[in-house]
């Protein structure tokens, strides 16, 4: 049975990353994997390539009828790596490159290779039709949420499963990937509690990881004897192994107000 997991979160909070690393464990284990970036940066699968991708969006731009390895493109341990793109920046919908990338791997078959593990790595709150495709129109089975304990980070995470509630979604579990923000695991742990899951993993900030990325690697790939390594091991089996899987009730937003301002 393939794993399809939708990873989630607020802009620059490290679902790249996150993506990224935990692909290069699960391929460093044997299994397939597809990493498609559902962001209009493109920047997902770049640690895993080596450099960025042609988008689905470009590509389609300059050639209606492209094969699969003018979308698809093998990177570390033959991870296959997709990116949707979107219109450049003031013009258009970003989440329409998501709808038009997902049909057109659908029509060149792409989920129909023999693939263990899926992940999309999705920008924003689910707020807009184009990045709610993976969850809305099931190519994805549960959500993953990265977050850390600052406030507008939990605050798009509790967007987050407002979304995933109204789409019937299910929620795996909550990663802290920490910035360093005082009693942030408790805080984080004391969110997940609130909104019916748990935490995951635990990421703890470090310069290693972007050191690797600056070479254009996962820190899986650069380091990986490292503890930064080893706790993305640790989070890949944690959410390859997780049951516990719930339909999350998230907090209005003056409830939301009142759990952040215990811990000022």
């Amino acid at each position: 049975m393939i794993k399809k997991i939708a990873i989630y979160g607020k802009g620059g909070i490290g679902k790249s990353t996150t993506v990224a690393n935990l692909s290069a464990v699960w391929a460093s284990q044997d299994l397939n994997c597809l990493v498609i970036g559902c962001d209009p940066k493109a920047d997902t699968t770049r640690t895993l390539y080596g450099k960025r991708i042609p988008t689905v969006i470009n590509t389609l731009k300059n050639n209606r009828k492209p094969g699969r390895d003018d979308l698809v493109f093998k990177g570390y341990k033959d991870i296959l790596c997709v990116e949707s793109g979107g219109p450049e920046p003031g013009v258009g919908c970003a989440g329409r490159g998501v709808i038009v990338a997902m049909k057109r791997l659908e029509n060149l078959g792409i989920f129909d290779d023999d693939l263990d593990v899926v992940v999309y790595d999705v920008l924003g709150d689910v707020v807009c039709g184009g990045f709610s495709v993976p969850l809305r129109e099931k190519y994805a089975d549960e959500v993953v949420i990265v977050t850390s304990g600052e406030y507008m980070s939990l605050y798009a995470a509790n967007n987050i499963v407002k979304g995933v509630k109204k789409l019937k979604g299910n929620l795996s579990g909550i990663v802290c990937n920490c910035r360093n923000v005082e009693r942030e695991e408790e805080i984080v742990e004391d969110f997940a509690k609130r909104i019916g899951t748990h935490i995951v993993g635990v990421i703890h900030r470090s310069n290693l990881i972007q050191d690797a990325e600056l070479d254009a690697k996962t820190v899986v790939e650069k380091y990986p004897e490292s503890d930064e390594a080893h706790e993305y091991m640790s989070l890949a089996s944690s959410i390859m192994d997780n049951e516990n899987v719930s339909t999350p009730e998230p907090m209005d937003d003056e409830e939301f107000e009142e759990f952040f301002k215990q811990y000022l």
